[in-house]
Order: structure tokens, then C-alpha cells, then sequence
């Protein structure tokens, strides 16, 4: 059965790094894997949504979707997503067997430290988890707080022992 690790988490959070770790972690031992992150997703798309609660949560169905088709016909689906939406998270659960959820949690003040996108330095009114607001995962499989303390590679280590991969 195909699986979907679907990695959530606030801009600067590490979804990108571990996912992508993950993805060769299982390339090691799967042919039929297949890393998505959201932005480039976005692009893939033609930016044709803006970033409005009502097109962020358009983006976010547009994902979960894909990943549902793409683990319906086989393929082990790593997703890097900020997924601000419970109820995103709850039609996954629902609709995607094999739906696994990483919650990368790291806290404010170590994002702003970050700032590895230049986000956090200019006006946060319509940053996620500042002006937004972002529904925290209410069920993930695994939370791992992500503030430094480990490196990236301890943290796909976590999420390989969690699901026994």
C-alpha cells in the first residue's frame, strides 16, 4: 500500500529539508516515489491563487487531492505543505489511506531567527502563524519540535523509527 507523508509546519520549519530526506531515504529502497512541496506546487499551478484564507485553503485541497490520486495508483507521496486547515487534515485522513502527518513544530522567536526566506523580516500581517492564523494539527501521527535542538537528520530519524520505515 502506498503511503502519503504529508509534513506540515510553519515557513521555516524544515518541511523542505526533512522532506527531502525523507524522499531519498525511500528512493533507497521505493522506485515509485514522488516529492511535492507547496511551492513549488504553486508554480506548477500558474500562481493562480493568492494567498486569502478562501485560496490558501483552495491550495491546500488542490494538494491533498493530488496526493490521494498520485498514492491511488502507487506511488509513496512525501508533501512539504504549511497545511494551515484542520479540516484539510481530517479529508486526508478521511480519503488517503497510508496518510501520514508530521507536525514540525518550532516556535516564533527561532522562525524570525531563521528568516531563511526573508518572511519574518518585513510586515507579518499576512504571514502564517503571525497575522494568519494556522489551525495546529489536532491528530498528527508525530510532533517534532524542530528548533535547532537537532539536526535534520536526527529529525528523519525520528520520522523513520515513528513509522517503522
Amino acid at each position: 500500500m502506498a503511503n502519503v507523508y504529508w509534513l506540515t509546519g510553519l515557513s521555516g520549519a524544515g518541511k523542505t529539508t526533512v522532506g527531502r530526506l525523507l524522499y531519498g531515504k525511500l528512493r533507497e529502497r521505493l522506485e515509485a516515489v514522488v516529492f511535492l512541496d507547496g511551492d513549488i506546487l504553486r508554480e506548477v499551478f500558474g500562481d493562480d491563487l493568492g494567498y486569502t484564507s478562501e485560496d490558501r485553503h483552495r491550495c491546500a485541497m488542490r494538494y491533498a487531492r493530488i496526493c490521494r490520486m498520485l498514492a491511488g495508483q502507487g506511488l509513496d507521496v512525501v508533501c512539504c505543505t504549511i497545511s494551515m486547515f484542520e479540516d484539510v487534515r481530517q479529508w486526508n485522513r478521511e480519503n488517503i489511506p497510508g496518510y501520514r502527518d508530521v507536525y514540525l513544530r518550532v516556535s516564533g522567536e527561532v522562525l524570525s531567527q531563521r528568516n531563511q526566506k526573508g518572511l519574518y523580516a518585513s510586515s507579518r500581517d499576512e504571514l502564517v502563524g503571525f497575522g494568519v492564523e494556522m489551525e495546529e494539527p489536532e491528530h498528527p501521527d508525530l510532533i517534532i519540535d524542530n528548533n535547532g535542538d537537532i539536526s535534520p537528520e536526527e529529525v528523519l530519524k525520528k520520522v523513520l523509527e515513528a513509522f517503522e520505515l
